[in-house]
Order: structure tokens, then C-alpha cells, then sequence
């Protein structure tokens, strides 16, 4: 198993397994998933969020900030289903082009600008037209990335990879034609990753690969070593960065979290793309973003009743020591989308690993697609 060494440990020795024990290990991984359902991921109780796409924008933006989540399900009472998904990546587009000059959609068009006609625009100026040059119809434009309760985990998973989502609704209807459907959860990669470090824990001596330090393995992103390129870029903004160079950067390297750090690159915090949802406080997407810090930004999600200090809740760390197993079990975690790989001791940032990055070693390298979240515009039937 070769790959490109990462700057911070060209002068430790790299243990090594065989292509052999590799294909293992990831069959046995692939299998299991394989026999797994759905089912396995749904809670015994909880509540799912869901937007009617008629609803207008601003109103969602306040929904969302509201109950603490990122994304919420549509559903089309036209169509009588679920269509998709809007998520803190649609207001990111959304208050990026209420700053743009010459922007036709203002603050008060929030008020009664749709989720629906959010989305047409969207493909509009995505290009997304018919043979004729006309725009998309309605029922094209939602993404429509589903899961039924009964699928296998190794096709929802490829779902997730494929299609460049975070968030996958899990829908069911008793009956044939799926009419009256019924949304049972929102599956995540934390959750399927969460089964398998459950099943091989106990026999991880088995599978050598899960042993493996992280820097061995072609595994997350790394920051790059001076005069190096890098095919895919590592971001890193600190405190006094405008919200409006964040939000930018988030949708132009297409990542979904920047690594907030000091001058010496020492991680202080982390802003992420579901973080835009704590503007909805106070109407601070009113404000100007290029005169808001990132600082401030961050801010907003805080209790007002307590200090600024240092919220090592909201990002989680490791080490490039670390062993695949330990990062998977630390991903696995409600709410841990990544982790950022930092220097012991000094915490300065040395690399980022999210929850697709795993799935696609365990996998076999599934490559990226070619829009994410941010820009995709699925079609439906």
C-alpha cells in the first residue's frame, strides 16, 4: 500500500501491510455492511424536523437555528413526497449572494422568496436547462438522495459517497406504489461507521489495517510541505478573518470546515458550514459579512450568559499516531463529522480527516464526485 508521505512524519518509520491483508480487511468490512440494514440505524425514539418547500427561506434559516440542526427533509405537498433536503450549505449560497453587487434577492424578499424558488434559481444559475435552453421544471430540480429502512448499509454508504451528501432521509411507505410515505430518521456516516466499530472492535487483532497508525495510510487531508502542491487544498483561517473570506472559501475548496488557528497555526477552533444557522440570532445575516470576524461568528453560537473559552466540544482532535480504529471509533460519535489532526503538545494543525474520507479507504478508494453538496442539483424521476 503506497502513498504520498505527509509532511510531519517524513523522518518516522512507516509500518507496512501486505495488498493481500488490505483486500481482507476491507472485504470483511464491505460484507458486513453488505448484511446489515437500515433498521440497525434507527433510533427507538426521536423527532425529524421537515420543511414544506413552499415554506420561505427566511422562516427555514429560523427553523433550523431554532431546534439546533443543519439540514431538514422537503416535502412537496403537490407531489405528495419527499423531494430532498435543504441544508446550512443553501444559506451559505443564499446570504453569498444577498452580499454579492447588483444581487436581485434582498433581506425583505426572505420573507416571502421560497425553498422551491430558491432551488429553480439555483439551477438557473447553475445551467441546469433542458435540451431547449429552458430551466429545469420543479419536479427535476430537488435532490433526491433517499433511503428506504430495508436497504443494506454498503449502498446507503456509496450513497453518501457518490452523491456528496451529509444527510440521507430514511423514508417508508407500506405501500406499493409509495404513496403516504413515512420519514423514519435521518441517516448519517457516523451512524453505519458507529455499527462497524461496534462489530470489529473486539476482533481488531484480526485486521491489521485497523491497527495502522493514520499517517500510513492515504487518509484525510494534510497540510502540504512547503513547495509541495497538493491536489486538493487545506484551508486554515484565523479569528480576525471575515465571515464573507470563510463562507467563500467553504463553497470555492468545496470542504465543509476550516480549522480556525493562531499565528502559529495552533488550532483554536473550528467554523463549519452548520454554523451559519447561528446568524439567524439577532437577524445577523443582515449584517455586513465582510465587517463580521469569524470570531464574532463564533460568538453567536455561544451562550451570551458565559465567557469565550476555548469550546473543545464543538471540534474534535487527534494525533497522526493515532491508529485507524481509534479515529473511527472518535468519528463514530453523535455530531463528529471530522477530525483535525494535530501536533501533540503545540495542537498545531497538521492535517483533517471527516467521516467520507474513512468510508472511502474502507472502501476501496471510492473516488470524489464531481459536485458536493454544495452545488449538486440531482434529478429526479
Amino acid at each position: 500500500m503506497q502513498h504520498q508521505i505527509p509532511a510531519v512524519i517524513l523522518n518516522q518509520t512507516i509500518p507496512r501491510i501486505s495488498e493481500e491483508d488490505l483486500r481482507a480487511s476491507r472485504y470483511q468490512i464491505s460484507a458486513f455492511l453488505a448484511a446489515h440494514t437500515v433498521y440497525e440505524l434507527l433510533p427507538e425514539s426521536g423527532k425529524v424536523v421537515a420543511l414544506a418547500v413552499d415554506l420561505p427561506v427566511k422562516q427555514a434559516f429560523h427553523i433550523l437555528a431554532e431546534q439546533g440542526i443543519p439540514v431538514a427533509p422537503l416535502w412537496d405537498f403537490y407531489k405528495g413526497k419527499f423531494v430532498g433536503v435543504i441544508s446550512a450549505s443553501d444559506f451559505i449560497l443564499i446570504l453569498r449572494q444577498l452580499g454579492n453587487h447588483g444581487s436581485t434577492l434582498t433581506e425583505e424578499e426572505l420573507e416571502t422568496h421560497t425553498i422551491s424558488a430558491w432551488k429553480e434559481g439555483k439551477a438557473r444559475r447553475n445551467g441546469q436547462v433542458d435540451g431547449h435552453g429552458r430551466p429545469i421544471p420543479r419536479h427535476l430540480i430537488f435532490v433526491s438522495v433517499l433511503a428506504g429502512p430495508g436497504d443494506n448499509l454498503k449502498d446507503v454508504a456509496l450513497k453518501f459517497l457518490q452523491n456528496g451528501v451529509a444527510t440521507i432521509p430514511v423514508i417508508h411507505s407500506s405501500l406499493e406504489d409509495g404513496s403516504f410515505p413515512q420519514l423514519l430518521h435521518l441517516a448519517s456516516l457516523s451512524g453505519i461507521l458507529k455499527c462497524v466499530c461496534r462489530y470489529f472492535k473486539h476482533c481488531s487483532g484480526s485486521f491489521p489495517m485497523l491497527q495502522l497508525p493514520i499517517y500510513a495510510i492515504p487518509l484525510g487531508t494534510w497540510v502540504p510541505r512547503i513547495g509541495e502542491s497538493s491536489s486538493r487544498s487545506f484551508a486554515m483561517l484565523r479569528p480576525t478573518s471575515s465571515l464573507s473570506s470563510a463562507l467563500n472559501m467553504l463553497v470555492q475548496a468545496r470542504v465543509s470546515s476550516i480549522p480556525i488557528v493562531d499565528d502559529k497555526d495552533s488550532l483554536l477552533d473550528i467554523y463549519s458550514r452548520s454554523d451559519i444557522t447561528a446568524l439567524a440570532k439577532g437577524r445577523a445575516y443582515t449584517h455586513n459579512l465582510n465587517e463580521m470576524t469569524v470570531y464574532q461568528a463564533l460568538q453567536l453560537g455561544q451562550d451570551s450568559n458565559s465567557p469565550y473559552e476555548p469550546r473543545t466540544q464543538r471540534f474534535q482532535m487527534c494525533l497522526h499516531t493515532d491508529t485507524l480504529l481509534k479515529v473511527m471509533e472518535q468519528l463514530a460519535n453523535p455530531g463528529v463529522r471530522r477530525l483535525v489532526i494535530v501536533e501533540a503538545g503545540s495542537n498545531r494543525v497538521e492535517g483533517i480527516i471527516s467521516l467520507s474520507d474513512v468510508f472511502r479507504f474502507l472502501l476501496g478508494n471510492i473516488p470524489r464526485p464531481q459536485c458536493s453538496e454544495e452545488t449538486a442539483v440531482l434529478h429526479t424521476d
